[in-house]
């Protein structure tokens, strides 16, 4: 099967096929310069603009950074938090409010918070682990994992693929694989500083760059090209996957034998249906996220494509009831806008 969607998608009406070419172009190279976004779509400099300015403006679209963890060293734990009656809410709130949280969601059932938490040292990660949940009022128990390597970190937004552009046309805006190798990359203060506004909006102006780092523009260019090419940042499209046709989202979590592990993650890593999927510490040891037009498409994949899967021994899938926030926020402090009830 497959989730790419087809014209007459309900909520994704929003968008008409230009946008999707525009969006997809963006998930291949979120940097991409307007004119040269605008020879491959075959379209005027001035539709290019107007186009993502629509999209952007009216909180459709964002491109975001994304940095590797395991290039900055920087440790990732994913964290299950069960809460009591009526107190999920409140504290996924209070969690998305946190800078170093990204995807937070609300399980099925409501009484489940999960979400990513990335530190640059063991003092910040301990502080909200060993000190701020276990005090919070409500929290009734939480599990940490340490995610151990991405297997789709280097493929953005898969599931937009179909949406529009030829082939030739993806070609073009495809960049090199990063090296991903060498030694760690260990970013000083005003990295921090370059990696927080790309995280906030990954089309940032190399001038605002240059005057929020106190560098010059040459040498921030060098550096974010640097950070590129060595795989230590990454960018993508942040859009609700509801615009283009999916409207069931689910977590993964599965448990294989060790010796089977990098077998079963790269399997699932090269199914449409998992955008992301990573190893992690625990006895579910493949975390992930699973994306379907439908329920019914949902149980289809469990059943044929995990199912085929005879590496994996345990399975489970839990629906996501509500996304209080994704990669992070919008740089206005606002949520990417839901699509209206049908």
């Amino acid at each position: 099967m497959t989730t790419t969607p087809t014209a007459d998608a309900g909520p994704g009406e929003q968008l008409d096929a230009l946008d999707r070419r525009l969006i997809h172009a963006l998930s291949l190279d979120g940097r991409a310069s307007f004119s040269r976004l605008a020879a491959v779509l075959g379209v005027t400099d001035q539709t290019v603009v107007r186009r993502y300015r629509r999209l952007h403006g009216e909180r459709l679209l964002r491109v975001i950074g994304l940095p590797a963890a395991d290039r900055l060293g920087m440790s990732e734990n994913w964290l299950r938090i069960q809460c009591a009656p009526g107190a999920a809410a409140p504290i996924a709130d209070a969690l998305a409010r946190r800078p170093d949280t990204g995807w937070v969601k609300i399980h099925s059932g409501g009484s489940e918070v999960a979400c990513v938490v990335r530190s640059f040292s063991t003092d910040e990660r301990d502080a909200l682990l060993l000190q701020k949940l276990p005090r919070t009022q409500h929290v009734t128990g939480f599990t940490a994992q340490t995610l151990l390597h991405t297997f789709t970190s280097t493929t953005p937004s898969r599931w937009l693929d179909g949406s529009g552009l030829t082939a030739e046309q993806a070609r073009e805006l495809t960049r090199p694989q990063p090296a991903g190798d060498g030694e760690e990359i260990r970013p000083d203060a005003a990295d921090h500083i370059l990696l927080d506004l790309l995280a906030r909006d990954g089309r940032t102006g190399y001038p605002e760059l240059a005057r929020a780092t106190g560098r010059s523009e040459s040498t921030v260019r060098r550096r974010l090209e640097h950070l590129r090419e060595a795989g230590a940042l990454c960018f993508d499209v942040e859009i609700l996957p509801v615009h283009f046709g999916l409207t069931v989202q689910a977590a993964l979590f599965a448990t294989v034998a060790p010796h089977n592990l990098d077998e079963a993650g790269r399997a699932l890593a090269r199914h449409p249906e998992i955008p992301w999927v990573a190893a992690a510490t625990g006895t579910t040891n493949l975390v992930g996220t699973v994306l379907c037009r439908d329920r019914r498409a949902l149980y289809t994949y469990v059943t044929e494509g995990i199912g085929a899967l005879r590496t994996v021994q345990q399975l489970e899938i839990v629906p996501v009831l509500r996304h209080v926030k994704r990669a992070g926020l919008l740089t206005d402090g606002t949520r990417l806008r839901e699509p209206p009830a049908r």
